[in-house]
């Protein structure tokens, strides 16, 4: 560290540039996700490194240079440092053994805008100290309002304890986490909210808990065993319980928080699905499918266990709610509801005390004039080949650009209850997985759109269709016969590439 012309001091940077590259190499999951360590080499280290001013005269805040006092200590210098010494690090060799036992850190979880410090200055600073460097450092993704960066000059910034008024705690949390991607931003607004909590804590969690603690009081007092009175359908149950959790083993292995959270309500809406197929209600009237019925309240507590399980991190306070409802032996009493379902409505009347958002019925009004404006724009009908084509306004070229469109891979499919046309998809999109649903069920089963490569739009405004949150569209063509024919990709493209 030297100073250049008695204004400031610098730190020798390029000194220890090629070791940290050569770090970066033989370590590729120190930089987490890929697209941010792409970045710290091309605009950063492979241009060449800069010297550091690692301290400033111009104010005097901040902690004085002890050999020079008219200087202070650059922030991203002495803050950074604050990770070693808060744990017992000590310079001169009287370290803690706290220290070594917690050093090097095994993840430091950042946001994407600090990335350059925690990943170039931080490693090349305990380089010099001859420390070790942490083992992984992840730079997540913003959450977004809407399409905005949230920022208090904005007037748009979400107080999680205002939302937690709404909400509750452990549903805040989950949005959070299941709309935090791993590469890309997340999105929160009131109503996506309230439709993601409805849909996943409301409908799939609480419903499941609820109905089978309440069948289970109804037939059995509150405590079934499993009577080994199995089929196939159970076999099939069991395979996704035991798949989720090697599943979400490894995404959380890989911070891949958001799908390993995609995962676990993927096998909960099969124990959903497992009450509709073996019908409960049904084998309770004949005496003789005793055992068979206790067999499928015994599958389903243990699917529930399981999912209270692989919750507990992200939603502690319910996992312990529903641990302390199913017991260990005996069920409770009285099933409690979990997650209230909450009305849009009433919702956006309570963040209108805490925020200025538009009232619902100014929401209606402009949806309705939006629908009447995409009416008007179908003002002739082309014929081609026999086929009747609505033609539609020109656009120009920004207005295409706006629609981004990547390739998807359906890891999960199954059909929409009371529905005669829909199928529900869980589409994995590079690192995120999307909940789609698509008036395909006529031209595709389950079983065949599941590892099926698709296009699909992912910008698209997410909405309700049966009840059931879509968060894209698949592209398809429909054929002069009106069979309708999922768009593909040519080669095997992955999962996330965009389509240009």
């Amino acid at each position: 560290m030297k100073a250049a012309k008695e204004e400031a001091y610098f730190f020798k940077m390029s000194k220890y540039a090629d070791r940290l590259i050569e770090h970066i190499h033989a370590h590729p999951e120190f930089i987490q996700p890929e697209s941010r360590k792409n970045e710290m080499m091309n605009n950063f280290l492979l241009p060449g490194l800069h010297d550091l001013c690692v301290s400033r005269t111009s104010f005097s805040w901040g902690i004085p240079v002890d050999f020079e006092p008219h200087h202070v200590v650059y922030v991203w210098l002495d803050a950074l440092t604050n990770y070693i010494t808060g744990i017992g690090y000590d310079c001169d060799g009287e370290s803690t053994p706290s220290f070594s036992e917690l050093w090097p850190a095994d993840v430091h979880v950042i946001g994407k805008d600090i990335v350059r410090f925690h990943t170039i200055y931080w490693p090349i600073f305990l380089m010099a100290l001859d420390l070790p460097l942490p083992k992984q450092v992840l730079g997540h993704p913003w959450l977004l309002v809407g399409e905005e960066k949230m920022g208090k000059s904005k007037g748009n910034v979400l107080y999680a304890e205002e939302l937690v008024e709404v909400f509750g705690v452990d549903a805040v949390r989950y949005y959070v986490l299941r709309e935090m991607p791993f590469d890309n931003d997340g999105t929160i607004t009131w109503e996506l909210m309230t439709e993601r909590i409805n849909a996943d804590l409301a409908n799939t969690l609480g419903n499941l808990v609820h109905r089978t603690i309440a069948m289970i009081n109804k037939y059995y007092g509150g405590m079934v065993r499993d009577r080994n009175v199995g089929e196939e359908v159970d076999v099939d149950l069991k395979k996704v319980i035991h798949e989720t959790i090697e599943k979400v083993e490894k995404k959380m292995e890989s911070l891949h928080i958001a799908e390993g959270l995609a995962e676990i309500f993927v096998m909960l809406r099969r124990c959903n699905k497992y009450i509709d197929e073996t019908t409960p209600w049904l084998l309770a009237k004949e005496e003789d499918k005793r055992d068979r019925l206790e067999t499928v309240l015994y599958n389903l507590l243990e699917g529930i266990r399981v999912g209270a399980t692989l919750l507990a991190p992200f939603i502690p306070e319910t996992s312990g709610k529903i641990f302390q409802q199913i017991g260990v032996e005996k069920v409770t009493e009285k099933p409690e509801i979990l997650f209230q379902r909450f009305d849009l409505e009433e919702v956006l009347k309570m963040a209108e005390k805490l925020y200025p958002v538009e009232k619902p019925e100014e929401i209606k009004e402009k949806n309705e004039e939006n629908k009447e404006n995409k009416e008007n724009k179908v003002n002739k009908v082309n014929k081609e080949e026999g086929i009747e084509i609505p033609a539609k306004e020109e656009i120009t070229f920004e207005q295409f650009s706006a629609m981004q469109f990547q390739v998807g891979e359906v890891i999960a499919c199954e059909e929409v209850k009371k529905s005669k046309k829909l199928l529900c998809s869980q589409v994995k999109i590079g690192s995120q997985v999307r909940q789609i649903v698509s008036g395909i069920k006529g031209h595709y089963t389950p079983e065949e759109m599941v590892g099926k490569k698709v296009m699909v739009i992912v910008n698209l405004k997410p909405a309700k269709l049966a009840g059931l949150m879509s968060e894209g569209m698949l592209l398809c063509a429909e054929g002069r016969d009106g069979k309708l024919a999922l768009m593909v990709p040519e080669k095997d493209m992955p999962a996330g590439a965009v389509i240009d």
